[in-house]
């Protein structure tokens, strides 16, 4: 019983020893030097400035998630990461469950026109909440709808960050010719499977500055 106890206590040792270094790790700089972060209200309250001395080169804030829902923190965060020095650009969560068109007015809406800003992003993942399951002609169909209209409004081309599991299901790098962000935990993808110019690196990063594990970015090299 002893043994039993003493294996317990060190596996126990060794996990907290490991969500303690997936908490603080980040990519090397000398192989990514740029790295940010992506952020919506669930965060809460920002310190930018403290957030961008502590390395985070540029933000990327959610603006909208499907047609109804408008991040309540966008503005601020904005307005915020802008003043405090950061490159700053917005992001719309895809819904399978809404129109193309109603998803890109709630967008476009919300964001305001700004040549400064990095190019738009339409980040595509299955959400739980939303069961319907339409076929791959219907989604690239509205997936394309969705990035023109977006494009027209900031006047540059969009990103698409891609979980794995909708690329899986929708094949949707190679059903639309876009520059790829894609998620991928503490690995990073192979860089002869496709081109891609950002990565998510970890989506349980803590940083000072922001309240809760973020998710944090980087350029491809």
């Amino acid at each position: 019983m002893a043994r039993i106890c003493v294996g317990l206590i060190i596996l126990g040792a060794i996990g907290v020893g490991a969500w303690l270094y997936a908490r603080d790790w980040a990519p090397a700089r000398d192989k990514f030097p740029t790295q940010g972060v992506s952020v919506t209200a669930d965060n809460g309250a920002i310190d930018w400035a403290t957030l961008a001395a502590q390395g985070a080169d540029f933000a990327y804030m959610r603006a909208s998630k499907g047609a109804a829902f408008r991040d309540p923190s966008f503005a601020r965060n904005w307005r915020e990461a802008r003043a405090a020095g950061l490159r700053y650009g917005a992001t719309l969560d895809f819904s399978l469950c809404a129109r193309a068109t109603d998803q890109a007015t709630r967008f476009i809406t919300t964001v305001p026109r700004d040549n400064a800003a990095l190019p738009p992003v339409i980040r595509l993942a299955i959400d739980p909440a939303c069961t319907v399951s339409p076929g791959r002609d219907a989604v690239l169909s509205e997936l394309n709808t969705l990035v023109n209209l977006v494009e027209s409004h900031a006047g540059k081309p969009v990103v698409l960050n891609l979980s794995r599991e909708f690329d899986e299901r929708y094949d949707i790098s190679s059903g639309i010719n876009r520059t790829l962000w894609l998620e991928r935990n503490f690995l990073p993808p192979d860089p002869d499977a496709r081109k891609w110019v950002m990565w998510t690196a970890s989506d349980m990063r803590h940083i000072d500055g922001v309240e809760g594990p973020v998710r944090w970015d980087v350029v491809a090299p």
